[in-house]
């Protein structure tokens, strides 16, 4: 059930202050990701708040591979050679934002990705930066080029990472999906299909189709066909734009729990403890990360994968290798005309 909400008004209980949740980091039972309690959210007789004003979204393409840019935080010249290996192989690169790692300002990333080449996607988070510092940030990447910003609430930040300081959360990802769309911004918006409460997931991205959405990057699941059937839920609701949906990028056991480790992400065990006991598990990461794109992309409504996690422990440039290897088959396997977006 839908219900209508004034969207300034952060629903008690939430330690992320949102309106639109409940977040993707709720745990398989139903815990919040940040305090030792139920997530508000899954409440009885709590229902999903309506976007009240639907806007258009902002022009996209969206790419065939969108690939996650893992390199040390404030490195320019590893991100500038990082990129320069990828944007041949790759329709964009993803920048995170990530709770432990502070890096150059959003902004700054998308510059630099777009001077080297690449077609910069930047997430933006809600966690570290009040509504003032988002809006500047969001005319910063306007003017840096990026071709999107994926709009997240965030993570929150691990009791051990400074502890000393605050976590904002003057927004939620749907609601800075719709400023971002409301600035003419190509805006992204992340779901994650298994977290609880699963069958409210589908409406909850509508929700964010109609703040102004122009595409969703799903997180990770254990099987494609979770995918499907997430992505018919959501179309049946009135889902109509594209999806990109992740696939897990590993070649060994340090890669593989980097992935495991994440808030409300799940990867398939099996195939996991597969590649780790290959006689060449490079390979055998490559080949699974090929066979999870193939089913993905044959979903109706996913027009495209992100390849996701660390790839290697073997370093930056290794990674990335990996990265490029899977992102170049995957595109000559694929129409031309898909390919382009």
């Amino acid at each position: 059930m839908v219900t209508a909400v004034d969207s300034s008004t952060p629903v008690a209980g939430c330690p992320k202050r949102m309106v639109f949740g409940p977040c993707g980091g709720v745990r398989s039972a139903g815990g919040c990701e940040m305090a030792d309690q139920l997530c508000v959210f899954l409440e009885p007789g709590r229902t999903l708040p309506e976007w009240q004003q639907p806007q258009r979204p902002g022009e996209l393409r969206a790419p065939l591979v969108l690939t996650d840019l893992s390199v040390p935080p404030g490195d320019a010249a590893t991100l500038t050679a990082t990129t320069r290996l990828l944007a041949p192989a790759c329709d964009a690169m993803l920048v995170g934002d990530h709770q432990d790692r502070p890096d150059f300002p959003p902004s700054q990333l998308a510059a630099l990705i777009a001077a080297a080449g690449g077609r910069p996607w930047v997430t933006l988070a809600c966690r570290d930066r009040n509504r003032v510092v988002l809006e500047q940030e969001l005319r910063g990447l306007q003017l840096a080029g990026a071709a999107a910003v994926l709009c997240v609430t965030g993570d929150g930040r691990a009791f051990d990472v400074r502890p000393d300081v605050t976590q904002v959360f003057d927004l939620d990802g749907t609601r800075l999906a719709a400023l971002a769309a409301a600035m003419g911004l190509p805006a992204g918006v992340a779901e994650t299909p298994t977290a609880p409460p699963v069958a409210a997931r589908p409406a909850r991205l509508v929700q964010k189709q109609r703040a102004g959405a122009a595409v969703a990057v799903l997180n990770h699941v254990s099987d494609p066909a979770s995918v499907a059937r997430f992505v018919a839920a959501a179309r049946a609701q009135g889902l109509t734009i594209p999806v990109i949906a992740a696939v897990a990028v590993f070649t060994d056991a340090r890669s593989a729990a980097v992935l495991d480790a994440l808030p409300g992400l799940e990867i398939d065990r099996d195939v996991v403890a597969g590649v780790l006991a290959a006689p060449d598990p490079v390979a055998a990461g490559i080949d699974a990360a090929l066979a999870e794109a193939r089913a993905l992309l044959a979903i109706d409504g996913v027009h495209g994968v992100n390849l996701s996690g660390m790839a290697s422990a073997r370093g930056v440039r290794f990674a990335a290798e990996v990265q490029a290897e899977i992102g170049r088959r995957i595109r000559e396997e694929v129409p031309h005309e898909r390919a382009a977006g």
